[in-house]
């Protein structure tokens, strides 16, 4: 029985910048002995380059052991250091393993690869339109204070030219209410 895709997921780490898989949860995984699987790679290892494979250094390997909170599988002392099979050495297995395990165990996984890629692509795309998003906004909110800005001042002008037309009608009826209290000129009877 193939694992489920989550739990091929969480056996999936990203060491050196490539997602990888090691030995021993391989070894699960195919149903072999580690010591095994190893075997069967190094009389191989022509079909292994470095982009497929590479062996953990100490430092590497203690900040899985003690920076994670891992299952106790990573803690069980090895007698030496595991390797690492990148989405393509993962594949390759299979033809060295050759069992039908193998080639179904290979299938999952690089389902699990496939899908932990497309996650990381839309997850990737969604923060981008994201960030679009928030930029338009911050853009509209710059536009809307600077509309705000400019309605404020064209008010104080309005108001400003409302305040003069008013000062004209009242200096209009005080010329007319003088204007009544002069004495008119011409024939009086």
């Amino acid at each position: 029985m193939v694992m489920e895709l989550a739990e091929i997921q969480s056996m999936i780490y990203e060491i050196r910048g490539t997602r990888v898989m090691l030995d021993f949860d391989l070894a699960e995984l195919y149903r072999v002995e580690t010591r095994v699987l190893n075997q069967a790679v190094k009389r191989n290892i022509e079909r292994f380059p470095e982009d497929f494979m590479f062996q953990l250094d100490t430092r590497e390997w203690e900040n899985m052991s003690s920076q994670f909170v891992m299952t106790s599988r990573l803690k069980r002392p090895k007698t030496s250091l595991p390797y690492a099979f990148t989405e393509h050495g993962v594949i390759m297995l299979s033809c060295v393993l050759r069992s039908s395990v193998a080639v179904q165990t290979s299938i999952a996984i690089s389902r699990a690869f496939v899908a932990m890629r497309n996650y990381i692509v839309n997850t990737s795309q969604v923060s981008a339109e994201l960030s679009e998003i928030r930029a338009r906004l911050a853009l509209l909110e710059r536009n809307d204070e600077e509309n705000m800005e400019a309605v404020n001042d064209l008010s104080e002008d309005l108001r400003k030219e409302i305040d003069g037309i008013y000062q004209a009608i009242a200096e209009l009826s005080v010329h007319s209410t003088s204007e009544k209290q002069r004495a008119k000129i011409g024939f009086k009877h």
